[in-house]
């Protein structure tokens, strides 16, 4: 079986539909915040640390499902990904103390990688031709952004409805839904001889001695560390931090009554322009230098970052840093997951990109984590957001030794 010429065939838009289940539900853990804090008395380092350990538990299966994607097959990995994920939400609406919402959170990160990039991205690649595989992968983190539209929004309006318990049970109905749309997903092996003939130890090892390999591990941990910070805390940071929304005025006018509802609109917002901006990246991933592309996103980030900190916090504001972040939002993990394919092959991608997504998942730990810490000690989120600004422009830098070209076993037929 060979690659689909096409660049939408039947495994991208199964895969995009299962990353767009995925991060819906994932984006949505910020707007969960307060409503579980004030239920219990928590502080806002306990339920942060919670999702802070989500991330480290993606991170740590993500290489573990990738790997187990390649020798067992891509949909016995998302079957199992999408049992855990739900059995993870399912328990925590059972959950009353802080250390049982962070035990579970273990499950639901698992779960994550499971339905997430490293098996998905991995699968969408070797199914894609050479020519569109650029775009094929951009294509699918979109979708990724897409779950993002609408996840944040959805938790906020079922939380008026029901009470957050609830809701839980009815994201773990649909990440289990994804499984229905498995059999359409078959992708073949794409491989040279060499990649074929070589184990994946000897390629982890070859990996762990290339320089490149390691700038690039350290270069995704700012990425992990800002997505996951903002997700976490934007709604909480915009809900008490926001100025007033003014009756009359246009968000007002269009039921955007409440800080709370702006923060939730915030993360969606973010998700809607990443979709175009992650395109945009996979088709300059395809006619430009990865790594340069990579550095220029980071340099951009950093740059938001600080000017809207600096800025009063206002609704206009907040609208225009969501609309800007969300170009520069996940249009890294194409062009990442893109430069590891280039550079090592498409064998064993999904195991390689998990070990780099680990330090991805590294940063949002501490991202989460600190943001909620932080808060506590200091009543507010101005260092930790300078320490993202911080580690933004470290990733720009340590991206340009990055050596852009294959490896010559990789090419070996």
């Amino acid at each position: 079986m060979t690659p689909s010429p096409r660049l939408l065939n039947p495994v991208l838009l199964v895969g995009c539909a299962i990353i767009l289940v995925s991060f819906a539900v994932r984006a949505s853990f910020g707007v969960f915040q307060i409503p579980i804090a004030e239920e219990f008395a928590w502080a806002r380092a306990d339920f942060s640390l919670a999702i802070a350990i989500q991330n480290l538990a993606w991170g740590i299966g993500q290489p573990l499902f990738g790997a187990f994607a390649e020798r067992l097959g891509d949909r016995k990995a998302i079957i199992l990904g999408a049992v855990i994920y739900a059995a993870g939400l399912v328990l925590s609406s059972f959950a009353v103390t802080p250390a049982a919402h962070q035990l579970l959170e273990i499950l639901v990160g698992f779960g994550i990688a499971g339905t997430g990039f490293g098996v998905i991205l991995a699968v969408v690649g070797r199914a894609s031709s050479d020519e569109n595989r650029s775009m094929a992968l951009a294509v699918t983190t979109a979708a990724g952004s897409a779950g993002q539209v609408f996840g944040a929004p959805l938790a906020e309006w079922l939380l008026t409805q029901m009470p957050w318990q609830s809701v839980f049970v009815v994201f773990s109905v649909m990440i289990l839904s994804v499984i229905l749309l498995l059999p359409f997903m078959r992708a073949p092996v794409t491989a040279t001889k060499s990649d074929l003939e070589e184990s994946l130890g000897q390629i982890l090892v070859r990996a762990g001695k290339d320089p490149s390999f390691a700038l690039i591990f350290l270069g995704f941990f700012s990425c992990g560390y800002q997505l996951a910070f903002i997700t976490a805390h934007f709604p909480a940071f915009v809900t008490e931090m926001c100025g007033p929304i003014l009756p009359g005025g246009v968000l007002h006018n269009i039921g955007i009554t409440t800080t709370s509802a702006l923060g939730a609109v915030a993360i969606s917002l973010v998700g809607l322009a990443n979709i175009a901006g992650t395109l945009t990246a996979g088709w300059l991933g395809k006619r430009y230098t990865k790594k340069y592309l990579l550095a220029g996103i980071y340099t951009l980030r950093t740059i938001v970052a600080a000017a809207f900190i600096m800025m009063p916090i206002t609704p206009a504001s907040v609208l225009i840093f969501s609309v800007a972040m969300g170009g520069l939002w996940l249009a890294t993990v194409p062009l990442t997951s893109g430069l590891i394919a280039h550079i090592y092959g498409l064998r064993y991608m999904g195991t390689l990109y998990g070990i780099v997504f680990f330090s991805h998942q590294l940063g949002g730990f501490l991202g989460v984590w600190l943001g909620g810490r932080m808060y506590d000690v200091y009543g507010d989120y101005n260092l930790v957001w300078w320490i993202g600004v911080g580690v933004g422009a470290f990733s720009a830098i340590v991206h340009l030794p990055v050596k852009e070209k294959r490896d010559p076993v990789a090419l070996a037929a």
